[in-house]
């Protein structure tokens, strides 16, 4: 029997659109041969829709979307598998219907209602206690919803009533190399009971959100049976024998660890504007690898016409920076403008000089330079629409080597969650088939220019030590003595830590920015700021 699995790229709350993609995705299953269509998790109003939750409209509008799929599926000999939310006696369910030619023929509540790192599940919904069962053709399934077969439970309960194959609505998102613990997950949980399983998983960016797809198939032993495509929308076709003998179908290759991020990056910013419907973007070139970075990741997202780059040079910055911003803007193809800032910043130090006088230049004047880059930009994105995208990486948000309302504003953090020594290894990767940043760009000292002669180490330690730092205190939550144990220089430890805990308050007020590992500053991260807590 042939069981079609809809990797779906849903918006959030547009239930127009929803409804549009999985009738469409009923009606090509059906012509191909399916008598089953899998969905995500609240494929019917994108996931996660967190405090729309708390609205009784949405409910009504999702009830009401779901009988727009029933008139529509109507005529179908086809069991449609469809995420949504339901309320039943003033309580919420995370829910699952089962529709076949239109009708309803079972509904499933989500047993484990995950409550960690994005997850907020328990806020909204209450945990549901019932397997669901059906039958089609000679075998019978059950179902279960994402975090449902991360656990053992649901899966005994299915097989104990009956079930011959687990079906799994998933909006699992991505972090890196995600797709390995799943199918391991799967194995440990669902195979092990003597189950097959078909998973459907969401696609898409939803905020700082990305959804990596590879919905799967995996027979009652644990082999793979089908794969679907990463970073896009896919209909999957897995074919399933009584007899528990199936053939695999289309595998679809994973990707190498550069691809993957790459391509959620540019999924991320593919997304975000367009669901949120910006003509184009807008970034600061300065001439290093940050932004370089972050202008072949919007292109290739949005399109050499929708992207605009703006260097805005100032007394300390240097002819090659000027140079390798025109030369990557030309070969991008993007257009490129200049606006020095020389003047803004001596009518700075004009009105500020009264306040100032006798006291030594510092960061004082530096943060000025990159306060009157942010306004220019913004005052950019004011006039012609166009979002501006922010370039710091993760190293630099860690220990706060960035300005507040200066080169942290903008409206999205592309490389937010991408440290240092990621940053070159993705630019490498990026010039494998065409080189469109500048060899200089990449080896070159980075450097803030905002004084003369400087480079990101005299402030910083090694860019190999300090995300080394980050990664164990930051993402492993280890503590400083720990880290010193593991190899790392003892005063580089406790400097880096000492700049990670000051910093909270900037990156609090930091653009919302694409998350790519375990523990991303932002929803991952809620440390306070008012804190007298040391390691």
């Amino acid at each position: 029997m042939r069981i079609a699995v809809a990797q779906l790229n849903q918006t959030v709350g547009d239930f127009q659109g929803n409804v549009q993609r999985i009738v469409e995705a009923a009606s090509r299953s059906f012509a191909d041969g399916a008598r089953i269509l899998l969905t995500p998790e609240l494929s019917l109003t994108g996931y996660p829709p967190e405090d729309l939750l708390l609205r009784g409209a949405f409910y009504d509008r999702s009830a009401a979307a779901l009988d727009e799929i029933r008139r529509q599926t109507r005529g179908l000999d086809l069991d449609l598998v469809l995420g949504l939310p339901i309320r039943r006696d003033g309580r919420a369910f995370n829910a699952a219907v089962v529709l076949r030619a239109g009708d309803t023929i079972g509904e499933y509540h989500k047993h484990d209602l995950p409550n960690y790192a994005v997850f907020d599940e328990q806020r909204y919904f209450v945990p549901g206690d019932e397997p669901l069962v059906f039958e089609r053709d000679g075998l019978r399934f059950g179902v279960a919803i994402c975090e449902d077969f991360w656990f053992g439970q649901v899966p005994r309960r299915a097989r104990a009533a009956g079930a011959d194959v687990l079906l799994v609505l998933n909006a699992s998102p991505y972090h890196i190399d995600k797709q390995h613990q799943r199918l391991e997950v799967a194995r440990d949980n669902v195979c092990s009971e003597g189950l097959a399983m078909v998973a459907a998983n969401l696609v898409g960016g939803q905020d700082e959100l990305v959804f990596d797809g590879l919905s799967f198939a995996l027979d009652a032993g644990g082999g793979l049976l089908a794969q679907g495509r990463s970073f896009a929308a896919d209909l999957l076709a897995v074919d399933l024998a009584a007899d528990g003998r199936s053939t695999p179908s289309r595998i679809e290759p994973p990707l190498e660890l550069e691809a993957q991020i790459y391509q959620a990056l540019v999924l991320g910013v593919r997304d975000y504007l367009g669901k949120n419907g910006f003509p184009g973007a807008l970034l600061g070139m300065s001439g290093g690898i940050d932004s370089a970075l972050t202008l072949a990741i919007a292109v290739d997202a949005l399109g050499k016409d929708k992207v605009r780059a703006v260097m805005m040079p100032s007394p300390y910055t240097r002819d090659i920076s000027l140079i390798d911003s025109r030369d990557m803007c030309s070969r991008l193809g993007v257009r490129y403008d200049e606006i020095p800032i020389a003047s803004c910043a001596r009518a700075f130090e004009e009105t500020l000089a009264g306040e100032f006088a006798g006291l030594a230049a510092d960061t004082t004047e530096e943060n000025i330079q990159a306060r009157i880059r942010g306004t220019l930009l913004m005052a950019l994105s004011n006039k012609y629409g166009s979002i501006v995208l922010t370039t710091g990486n993760k190293s630099e948000m860690a220990v706060g080597y960035c300005t507040l309302y200066g080169d942290m504003a903008g409206g999205f953090a592309v490389i937010k969650d991408i440290a240092k020594t990621m940053v070159y290894r993705l630019a490498r990767y990026r010039n494998r088939a065409v080189e469109v940043i500048p060899d200089r760009i990449i080896t070159r000292a980075p450097s803030a220019e905002l004084k003369p002669d400087q480079v990101d180490q005299d402030s910083l330690p090694p860019y190999e030590v300090l995300d080394g730092i980050m990664q164990m205190y930051m993402e492993d939550n280890l503590s400083p003595a720990q880290i010193i144990a593991a190899g790392l220089p003892a005063d580089a430890v406790e400097r880096v830590v000492r700049l990670i805990r000051i910093s909270e308050y900037k990156r609090r007020q930091a653009p919302v920015g694409i998350r790519i590992t375990e523990r991303a500053f932002g929803r991952d991260w809620r440390y306070p700021i008012t804190s007298k807590f040391r390691d």
